[in-house]
């Protein structure tokens, strides 16, 4: 999938920068511009998906996956970088307008460009939802945005088109644009930035966690609150499993796999670990 977003940049970039050539347009060129950040942002997820992508080693013990929270901040700030560009060009041209040519042309290889950007987006996006990859949805997310990003710029230059003389209308889309590039590498920051402060995970998945250990639970036994933290697609979880003092060992470790087996069940890729404690270290947990 990252190779095929590289592709795409290629391609898209290209057919943008030959649109932007032929018509002058500098919210075309702004369109353009942001194809460098797809590029790179897909060359990037290839990196870092090819890192995550190893497993855990004596050096990384709880393996590579946090790897794709910097893909996706890198990505965020790269887009953060492509808006300044596109709105120091467009602001020149608002104050200095030039006429433009062979807009029709340049308008329907945009359009070619933002179809092929809108299909890679849409199968990135499928694959990401089944791989839990944030490095694929951030992918996915910059790529559907540069789509929204084109389909503006042909809208904007539509109306151009029919008014050619109010040139003002060129870099007003190609500001737009920049602020509409601000707000989704905002976006993608923020993830990256969660993830790499381990924050919990949501409380609707800790509470499928309690709900698919409380069955196999007798009434005497308790789960402490649990830690937990995700680091790219894997979740890691970790607690204590209060017994009465009743149980053997054999009988509180054959309880414990129990529960850690079915509790895996109900997240993929979670890690799980239960600490088998008596119920009158309660107080510790808590």
């Amino acid at each position: 999938m990252a190779l095929l977003s590289v592709a795409t940049a290629l391609a898209t970039m290209a057919l943008k920068f030959w649109s932007w050539h032929i018509s002058g347009s500098v919210s075309l060129l702004s369109d353009a511009i942001e194809s460098f950040v797809n590029l790179g942002a897909a060359l990037l997820a290839f990196t870092v998906l090819t890192i995550a992508a190893q497993p855990a080693d004596q050096d990384h013990p709880f393996g590579h996956d946090k790897a794709e929270y910097f893909s996706s901040a890198a990505e965020g700030l790269l887009i953060l970088i492509a808006a300044a560009g596109i709105a120091f060009a467009a602001w020149e041209r608002l104050w200095s307008p030039e006429s433009l040519h062979a807009l029709s042309w340049g308008l329907v290889i945009a359009a070619v460009a933002a179809v092929l950007n809108g299909l890679t987006a849409w199968k990135l996006f499928a694959v990401a939802k089944e791989e839990d990859s944030l490095t694929l949805r951030a992918d996915a997310a910059h790529l559907l945005s540069d789509v929204w990003t084109s389909v503006a710029v042909i809208g904007g230059l539509m109306a151009l088109w029919v008014w050619p003389t109010q040139t003002w209308i060129d870099p007003a889309i190609a500001l737009l644009v920049a602020l509409h590039l601000v707000i989704t590498g905002i976006k993608l920051l923020a993830p990256s930035l969660a993830g790499l402060m381990d924050e919990a995970l949501p409380d609707v998945e800790l509470q499928a966690l309690r709900q698919a250990a409380l069955p196999l639970m007798p009434a005497e036994v308790e789960l402490s609150p649990l830690r937990t933290r995700k680091s790219g697609h894997r979740r890691f979880v970790d607690g204590s499993l209060l017994v009465p003092g009743t149980l053997s060992v054999a009988e509180a470790h054959a309880l414990c796999d129990d529960i850690e087996d079915a509790m895996r069940a109900t997240l993929k890729a979670c890690d799980i670990t239960l600490h088998v404690a008596p119920l009158d270290e309660r107080h510790r947990h808590l």
